[in-house]
């Protein structure tokens, strides 16, 4: 999040019906608006999982729609929406590091520059650089998930990869999360904190959902790692503990779908983008 004491105003989030249009292209990039997130410019790259909202002025996801239609994020750039809207978002990676970088644009983020690398019918690259040019963040979108790697990293500063959202479309008592190295299915509201075991993921899940949403660290690092519930959304990052920032190298991780909420089946796919 880069607000903070932020008065709560709630954001009506409604669901998203984007049309998929048949096509040889498992990935496909297109330019438009993401109404729901207060009408932000943003690339739009459509494939088979999911329906990415990657708002350009900021360099961050808004809005992460799955196959139903439904948006994971939830992004609303209202000032004063707090939890409800502003402070969502992925990779949400630099806060009051050497600037504000790498999330959807609201009142707290610094602007930054983009550029599309690769545009084929499986890949889809798009290159962010801060408007400080100290830092770089590289999307990489494939027909199964989105790859996020912090390329360029300001020295002497640090930075976390989060994702600050919607389990299902909306948060609520009957959500949970699966963690690596532990098969329990852990209510929403459990925080926990400490370094995930390799490989490091955590994924989350809404029983009215045929899916979970998953994060991956592809590197096996000794640093923090922290998950808690900040009602009305989800609050999961790579290499943070409470507000301290830890990540200090260029890092590759992944955010996507899994179709299944069984434990095995989740760890298994996710264990695949590592191979």
């Amino acid at each position: 999040m880069f607000l903070l004491g932020a008065c709560a105003v709630q954001i009506a989030q409604p669901l998203k019906t984007q049309p998929r249009e048949k096509s040889d292209q498992l990935v496909s990039l297109a330019h438009g608006i993401d109404e729901s997130a207060g009408g932000v410019q943003s690339y739009i790259i459509t494939t088979a999982a999911a329906i990415y909202y990657l708002e350009k002025a900021g360099g961050g996801l808004s809005s992460m729609l799955d196959p139903n239609g439904v948006d994971w994020i939830g992004f609303h750039r209202k000032p004063g929406s707090g939890h409800n809207g502003e402070y969502r978002g992925f990779p949400n990676a630099v806060h009051r590091q050497d600037g504000n970088f790498f999330h959807a644009m609201n009142a707290g983020t610094d602007a930054s520059t983009s550029f599309v690398n690769i545009e084929t019918g499986n890949h889809v690259r798009i290159t962010f650089t801060s408007g400080n040019g100290k830092w770089q963040g590289r999307y990489d979108f494939y027909p199964d998930r989105l790859d996020f790697t912090m390329s360029k990293v300001s020295p002497g500063h640090k930075y976390w990869i989060q994702y600050e959202g919607v389990p299902g479309g909306s948060m609520d008592d009957a959500d949970f999360w699966y963690r690596s190295g532990d098969n329990k299915r852990h209510g929403i509201r459990e925080d926990i904190e400490g370094d995930l075991p390799a490989p490091e993921w955590m994924a989350f899940g809404d029983p009215q959902s045929a899916r979970m949403l998953y994060m991956l660290n592809h590197g096996d690092d000794a640093q923090p790692d922290d998950y808690a519930n900040r009602e009305p959304m989800t609050v999961f990052a790579f290499g943070r503990s409470g507000k301290e920032k830890f990540l200090t190298e260029p890092q590759k991780f992944s955010i996507g779908f899994v179709e299944s909420m069984d434990y095995a089946v989740v760890d298994r796919e996710i264990r695949r983008v590592l191979e």
